[in-house]
């Protein structure tokens, strides 16, 4: 009986240090980024393309994994067709051409991959880089906030085929697990740029999870409206925005993680997240949604090797832009490396109750020079004082990503981004 007691006595504290190890940042009882992320996609090869999709997909279809697809041009997915992507399939974007994969409004997307099994989406070309091919824009007919209830993509697509909005929350747009897009944003002249994934008008019904964006040039996610939960997200070293979220989006993000570095921002500011209710207010639609997002146990982290040198060269920016008219909760979460951590819009009034809709609870911030401002102020000590009150529980701590994370700096194989469990006790 002693013994048995022993036992149970040891797997309780197992238990418990594992959940106190990760309180903050990503969590997960092992490394959940292993087997189906890719760190270092430029060095991946793949099967040479033996298919072409180019045009419309109008009817249900399967892409197998015994082939690997080659994207030319904008491909639609429409007529409420399902294309259905089977694990461990490989499908290339053009590069001459700008291919892409759009989900038009009504259709979906079923890209099922599994942890030892993802599907991946990359570059045609011998030598890899960000911007090589377009992306994928999915559609649906959730709510935005634009008068009117719907808009169109402006990709030099399609104009009948892009349009999303509308009035079912509850809609699906498919499943998409486990997926790797990699090198995708490409520029299009005259046009506005690709995202490695749009979501515009996304519904609560579509499942997104596991879900990895490696060196876009664009946005990594832009999340155009619609009401939708995302999971395990990973963004890797995006020019633009990892995660851009606006027009009354009713957005959930959880475990997730992005992972900027310095020499690979773009010189428009770009963010871990930037959260706003419209694009222009004169477009916006008051009576509607404004954009609501709740993250948890999200690690946002700038992996530069020489932080104090990147600072004083003025190459690291704020990790987080939250606009005026929106509500934003972030908690349990880690920001690291970033100057400063987060900027509020300067319409935002903290004197006038302004910080209601903003919340930073159960924080670690680490490695920032400078907490929370207002844009354009450089003076934030009524903002340390509000977010330091003890009730909020946030952290402040000044270490080395190396000894923060229990490996970020892996040479080989998948790094790990848990914070270790000794940084946390000691912050305590």
């Amino acid at each position: 009986m002693r013994n048995l007691l022993k036992i149970k006595w040891l797997a309780l504290f197992v238990v418990c240090s594992a959940s106190a190890q990760q309180e903050k940042g990503i969590i997960g009882a092992s490394n959940w980024l292993n087997n189906w992320t890719e760190f270092k996609p430029a060095k991946t090869e793949y099967n040479e393309t033996n298919q072409i999709l180019y045009g419309k997909i109008t009817t249900n279809t399967t892409l197998y994994k015994k082939n690997t697809y080659l994207l030319q041009g904008p491909v639609y997915v429409t007529n409420n067709a399902v294309l259905t992507i089977e694990a461990g399939t490989v499908i290339k974007g053009d590069y001459e051409t700008s291919g892409a994969l759009v989900i038009a409004k009504g259709s979906q997307l079923v890209a099922n991959g599994t942890e030892t099994d993802p599907i991946v989406f990359t570059s045609n070309r011998p030598s890899k880089k960000e911007g090589d091919w377009g992306g994928i824009v999915i559609l649906g007919d959730a709510p935005i906030n634009k008068f009117g209830g719907t808009s169109s993509i402006n990709f030099e697509l399609d104009p009948t085929q892009t349009i999303y909005g509308g009035t079912n929350p509850q809609s699906t747009s498919g499943v998409i697990r486990f997926l790797r897009v990699e090198f995708a944003g490409k520029k299009i002249k005259g046009y506005k740029d690709y995202n490695a994934i749009s979501l515009a008008g996304v519904g609560n019904k579509t499942v997104i999870e596991n879900v990895m964006c490696s060196f876009a040039a664009g946005n990594a996610f832009e999340i155009l409206g619609g009401d939708l939960s995302l999971k395990n997200m990973v963004t890797l070293r995006s020019k633009g925005d990892d995660i851009r979220i606006t027009q009354g989006a009713q957005c959930k993000i959880d475990n997730s993680l992005t992972v900027r570095h310095s020499y690979y921002s773009s010189s428009t500011r770009a963010r871990c997240m930037n959260v706003s209710s419209y694009d222009k207010k004169e477009e916006a639609d008051f009576s509607k949604n404004l954009t609501n997002v709740v993250a948890t146990n999200c690690t946002l982290v700038n992996s530069t090797t020489d932080l104090a040198a990147d600072l004083a060269s003025g190459l690291v920016k704020e990790c987080i832009f939250v606009a005026d008219n929106t509500s934003f909760s972030l908690k349990k979460s880690v920001i690291s490396g970033f100057s400063p951590a987060v900027i509020l819009d300067d319409d935002i009034k903290p004197e006038a109750g302004g910080l209601k809709k903003i919340k930073f609870e159960e924080m670690y911030f680490n490695n920032c020079k400078g907490n929370i401002f207002v844009e354009n102020t450089t003076n934030n000590e009524d903002l340390e004082d509000y977010y330091g009150n003890s009730a909020f529980y946030n952290l402040y701590e000044n270490t080395p990503n190396a000894e923060m994370f229990i490996d970020s700096n892996k040479a080989t194989g998948t790094p790990d981004f848990r914070v270790k469990i000794g940084k946390i006790t000691a912050s305590k």
